[in-house]
């Protein structure tokens, strides 16, 4: 199967230089915040370690989620030009990994996919 690859077309720096990472079944909670990408969440973790998650990656009961697969929420700082591999995509974001071997979330808008 070939692989996807994406071009940076916008400069993206990430806001959050301590993600959340959890494993399948751990809890957070939910907290009420305005999301700019539709799909995600904010939570936060028993740690108290606070981040998005998307809502396709929890179960929600109340005010509490658990995961239903693993989620690492690093956002990679990307500059124009360079090209990535796209492993994941959701709601607004593709999760990708660089030539060094860096993974993480950018933002699709930031980013074009390459035939």
């Amino acid at each position: 199967m070939k692989k996807k690859i994406c071009k940076v077309v916008a400069d993206y720096k990430t806001p959050f230089p301590d993600p959340l990472k959890l494993q399948k079944n751990e809890e957070v909670r939910i907290e009420e915040k305005e999301s700019e990408s539709p799909g995600w969440i904010w939570c936060i973790s028993k740690e108290g370690k606070e981040g998005w998650i998307p809502y396709n990656y929890i179960d929600i009961q109340g005010n509490i989620a658990k995961l239903i697969r693993n989620y690492d929420a690093t956002e990679l700082t990307v500059t124009v030009g360079e090209e990535l591999v796209v492993e994941d995509q959701e709601s607004g974001w593709i999760w990708v990994s660089s030539k060094e071997g860096r993974r993480g979330w950018v933002p699709l808008k930031n980013v074009q996919l390459l035939e």
